[in-house]
């Protein structure tokens, strides 16, 4: 690590913090980009199963008379 940091020791600061990011994402763009748009993938499609399943769970409790007295406990499923 010291290697390292010693040999950017004497560069200017465009190097550091401009040039060596932009090499960076020209190298590793394309696994960035799989890595983000399958995690934006993932959370879409979790956002859309819970949002499914909460429309499925509400559906069945208005039509199977669940609010029209028919109460049951708590630890019931």
């Amino acid at each position: 690590m010291d290697g390292i940091r010693a040999m950017f020791a004497g560069m200017p600061w465009w190097v550091k913090w401009v040039a060596v990011p932009l090499l960076a994402i020209f190298v590793f763009g394309g696994v960035i980009t799989s890595i983000l748009g399958a995690l934006i993938s993932f959370v879409f499609k979790a956002l859309l199963f819970v949002a499914l399943v909460g429309g499925l769970v509400f559906v069945v409790k208005k039509f199977s008379g669940g609010g029209s007295g028919t109460k049951t406990s708590s630890g019931e499923w």
